[in-house]
């Protein structure tokens, strides 16, 4: 399988995002006009490197889902702007059709993503044909990848979706998404719908795959205990925006943003010495039609104080590639906690 070409070599971020916002609005007045809006992706900055896996966790609502679509230009952002490999999506440098073809997604519903009415060989085939490859070398591909995704060719091909697992569906769906031969795949919450014995085979294919070809993953999922197994570094979303950022086990390990600890804490343990006797974490979050004034995890918070509720957090690196958005580490942020700003000599 042949891939795109490294354009800014393997230093460069594979993808960039900067001041990403969507805010959809509601409707207000008997036409429609003056609603509010809802901030589910409220500008936030990150970059996805060549050849790791970018885990992204954070409570439902948090804007995760409508970020991968963001991503993917399956939506139209308020604000922002998406960079592949340096050149800016949309632009003559690199049109959405091209960004397309070297970034392909895996979604949820492994079902509602096939065409009920196209053969498993054809689902696969289709795309490379939309793209210029002709019927028979689309084919020739479309059943080469249901072997490497094990699905035997003689025997699913010819299938229809209904005809099919879930599991196998979204091996299907797998190998749909490789037939483009692309350099990053996003996988939205894809085996979250799987059984335990499927979604571990499913995730070990899907190691195996980023090894043979060299990919670079998005990985999406509320199962924290997965995202850290497949995962090089783990972005933590709350209302919209990032929380902290870092790698997998550094994150896990000593997670610095409280958001990050109460959600960690959440995982369940088998030692009954360490059982979870008192939530770490009250309440729902805010409304992202209003959400709270400066830091929007204030009203949860343990570590609360009034400054929080005035001012924004700036991220701060806080470790090697780890960083968190608190003004607990903000210098002279005018938290309690925070460092002093050293005085000019």
């Amino acid at each position: 399988m042949q891939q795109t070409p490294d354009v800014g070599g393997p230093a460069q971020p594979l993808l960039t995002i900067r001041g990403l916002q969507k805010h959809f609005a509601l409707k207000g007045g008997p036409l429609g006009g003056g609603g509010d809006v809802v901030r589910a992706v409220d500008g936030i900055d990150f970059e996805v490197l060549k050849g790791e896996t970018l885990g992204v966790v954070g409570e439902s609502g948090c804007g995760k889902s409508t970020t991968a679509r963001l991503m993917m230009q399956l939506i139209e952002p308020t604000a922002g702007e998406v960079i592949f490999d340096g050149r800016s999506v949309g632009s003559r440098d690199l049109p959405v059709k091209e960004f397309h073809r070297q970034v392909q997604m895996v979604f949820q519903d492994s079902y509602a993503s096939l065409n009920p009415r196209l053969t498993i060989e054809d689902s696969v085939a289709f795309g490379p044909q939309v793209h210029g490859v002709s019927r028979t070398a689309a084919v020739n591909r479309a059943r080469d990848l249901l072997a490497r995704v094990g699905l035997e060719p003689q025997r699913f091909a010819e299938r229809y979706p209904h005809e099919l697992s879930g599991g196998q569906r979204q091996r299907v769906n797998i190998a749909r998404a490789l037939a483009l031969q692309p350099r990053m795949v996003i996988l939205d919450e894809a085996v979250s719908a799987l059984d335990k014995s499927v979604e571990a085979q499913v995730i070990n294919l899907l190691l195996d795959l980023k090894a043979e070809f060299g990919l670079t993953y998005v990985f999406i999922s509320h199962d924290l205990n997965v995202v850290r197994y497949i995962s090089d570094r783990v972005m933590v979303m709350y209302l919209g925006q990032v929380s902290e950022i870092g790698p997998s086990d550094a994150l896990y390990d000593k997670p610095q943003h409280p958001y990050t600890r109460a959600l960690l804490s959440s995982i369940p343990s088998m030692d009954p010495d360490h059982r979870t006797e008192e939530a770490a974490l009250a309440g729902d979050p805010p409304n992202p039609i209003n959400p709270p004034s400066g830091c929007r995890f204030h009203p949860r918070c343990d570590m609360v104080a009034p400054i929080c509720s005035q001012r924004v957090p700036a991220r701060v690196a806080v470790g090697a590639r780890q960083a968190v958005s608190c003004l607990m580490y903000e210098p002279g942020s005018g938290h309690p906690s925070a460092p002093q700003l050293a005085l000019a000599a």
